[in-house]
């Protein structure tokens, strides 16, 4: 037998407790608004800015690679490969000159666009049409040099990273200047590649060589581990990568507390176009630290970016 069930009838918004607007705790006011720009200076566009969301948390950002630069405390960077093939090379190589970048790791497929970039200026094939010819990813000399890459890395006893940039500055390719790795290898920047096998189109080529290229990444690991065991008052920036920088960045940050490195005043930040799940995890919320996420294209918030952290250098 079922339960008879209840009525409701509107209820009695007469009796509603109201308070004065005075007296409530409000979370925006007039001093946060944004004001016209006036001028063409970007001090006057920066000031020109809401103190509020979004605005605020790339003041916060700026100030945070500001301070631990003056401090000399290690910014480092992740990256995903989009970073490249939207055109910020040249953003992050002047901060990586002036010191606002300390260190540098991406994924396979970073290296693989610096690479491409170096060579002839050019990258990201259409995948669409080679998928349906079976020509993607088969490009000789990319896979070539991810081989000579993992092998000189093998001789040297280098990283995957430092053995690219350096491979990249012996060829003396036509568009070095605009190669991420190349750079760390010329001013002796930590530059770290971390490779999921079967990810990458070179992955696809006989010649690879698969161990040295696994022991190369393992190499760049251990190496990532030395920089986030510095990380103490630093700044950890992930850019445009969604899965692995992320991934690898939890795990090197275990490395580095299990070995008794204190690491719990930092500045963790996750830029991208997209707000995704594990760089909000094992990015922004696990590690501990001050934590910003900010929202855009890479094209538009990296050269803003490093314009905020100048200006507040002084040097803007």
């Amino acid at each position: 037998m079922s339960k008879k069930r209840k009525k409701y009838s509107p209820i009695d918004l007469g009796k509603l407790k109201t308070r004065s607007i005075r007296k409530r705790r409000n979370l925006v006011d007039v001093g946060m608004f944004g004001k016209p720009a006036v001028g063409d200076s970007f001090a006057g566009f920066e000031k020109s800015l809401p103190h509020v969301l979004a605005a605020h948390s790339l003041r916060q950002v700026a100030q945070g690679i500001a301070r631990a630069h003056r401090k000399g405390k290690t910014i480092a960077l992740a990256f995903g490969a989009h970073v490249i093939k939207c055109g910020c090379t040249p953003i992050i190589i002047d901060m990586m000159q002036r010191g606002l970048i300390t260190s540098i790791s991406g994924n396979g497929a970073c290296a693989i666009h610096d690479f491409e970039v170096a060579l002839i200026g050019a990258t990201s094939e259409d995948v669409g049409s080679g998928l349906k010819t079976g020509k993607f990813g088969t490009s000789r000399e990319t896979a070539e040099a991810m081989a000579e890459a993992a092998n000189l890395a093998d001789q040297e006893g280098w990283g995957l990273g430092r053995a690219l940039g350096e491979l990249i500055r012996e060829r003396r390719c036509k568009f070095a200047k605009h190669s991420l790795f190349a750079a760390a290898a010329k001013h002796e920047i930590p530059a770290t590649v971390h490779v999921a096998m079967g990810t990458d189109v070179v992955h696809m080529h006989p010649n690879i060589p698969a161990d040295k290229l696994g022991a190369a990444t393992m190499l760049d690991f251990r190496l990532l581990c030395s920089v986030v065991s510095d990380l103490q008052s630093g700044v950890w920036l992930n850019v445009g990568s969604a899965v692995i920088m992320p991934e690898v960045f939890l795990k090197a940050l275990t490395v580095a507390r299990n070995l008794g490195h204190e690491i719990d005043d930092f500045l963790s930040v996750n830029m991208d176009m997209l707000q995704h799940y594990r760089p909000s995890q094992n990015v922004l919320s696990r590690p501990g630290g001050v934590s910003c996420a900010i929202t855009g294209h890479h094209e538009i918030m990296l050269p803003l970016l490093r314009m905020m952290v100048l200006q507040k250098l002084g040097k803007g």
